[in-house]
């Protein structure tokens, strides 16, 4: 089985609607959205959800009312200012309450409430769904706004990404990475086969490419490049393929600034699925360019 990951250094670059067109062209595949911070690909290949889970991750403290003192121990300990006083509804006595988006979990509240009057109990982050496309099976995330542990819920979905390709007897995972190189996207490529970074020409672009390409060589993992919407800038496209090329990675090319991205997206398809267009044609090249260079690559670590 081959795991590869579509990944950008930033937001914005087009990594989702090539990983889409990657999906209608790989055409036995699983698929798995790990931008589970905003995961947008179930827009193009609308889902039907076959299986739902709740995302259960970290502690969550919880002041029983009833049972506070009043005597404010939690609020002068909190380092997040979660706590705040607030009259009991029964009684108006003084009693305290705690912000659940200002919680960090820690747990040091409870551990010194003299009343032993908040309960620390698992908190629920999200929920995860094994669905059924037009392209295949897709695994995918949906985390609560403002919620941690993306990191987490990425590893999951890609672990029942793969589960889900081991009993469908499907020999391919393509994931859609979420941006930037921190700890999703660390989670997004620990032990994938190859990545492919999606970058545009432009000067955060290039910089941001650096960053990522540094993230895959730390973690051995073969990387190439395409660079979208390349003729809004040639000559930067230019020197984002040397850098490419001098940081080890394979530049597979390059895909044109067009309206038809656009209108698939309105007509909720893929690229390569609205018709024939030079767009199109792009996306087919580095498709088949990023195949052969993954194979290139499992050759060499075979010998």
């Amino acid at each position: 089985m081959k795991e590869l990951v579509v990944i950008s250094g930033k937001g914005g670059t087009g990594k989702t609607s090539l990983t889409a067109s990657f999906a209608a062209l790989a055409r036995k595949a699983v698929l798995a959205d790990c931008d589970v911070d905003a995961a947008d690909l179930h827009l193009i290949l609308q889902p039907e959800v076959r299986r739902r889970e709740s995302f259960v991750s970290g502690r969550e403290a919880v002041i029983r009312e009833a049972d506070c003192a009043g005597c404010g121990r939690c609020a002068a300990l909190c380092r997040f200012e979660a706590i705040s006083a607030v009259a009991r509804d029964s009684d108006g006595a003084r009693v305290f309450r705690i912000d659940s988006a200002a919680c960090e979990g820690c747990g040091v509240c409870t551990w010194n409430c003299p009343a032993k009057a908040i309960d620390f109990p698992e908190r629920t982050c999200g929920e995860w769904f094994v669905s059924a496309t037009r392209h295949g099976p897709m695994v995918h995330a949906r985390l609560a706004p403002g919620a941690e542990n993306s990191g987490k819920l990425v590893a999951l979905v890609r672990e029942q990404a793969r589960e889900t390709a081991r009993q469908s007897k499907r020999d391919l995972v393509l994931v859609d990475g979420p941006p930037g190189t921190g700890c999703p996207v660390i989670a997004a490529v620990t032990n994938a086969n190859a990545i492919l970074v999606v970058t545009e020409p432009t000067v955060s672009g290039f910089h941001d490419l650096s960053r990522v390409l540094q993230l895959a060589a730390h973690f051995r993992i073969p990387a190439a490049v395409c660079v979208n919407k390349w003729d809004i800038h040639p000559d930067m496209a230019d020197r984002i393929e040397d850098q490419a090329r001098s940081a080890g990675a394979v530049p597979v090319g390059r895909v044109r600034y067009g309206p038809e991205a656009t209108d698939a997206q309105r007509r909720k398809l893929a690229v390569v699925e609205a018709g024939n267009s030079p767009l199109a044609d792009d996306i087919r090249v580095v498709w088949q360019n990023w195949l052969d260079s993954t194979a290139e690559s499992g050759e060499k670590e075979s010998r």
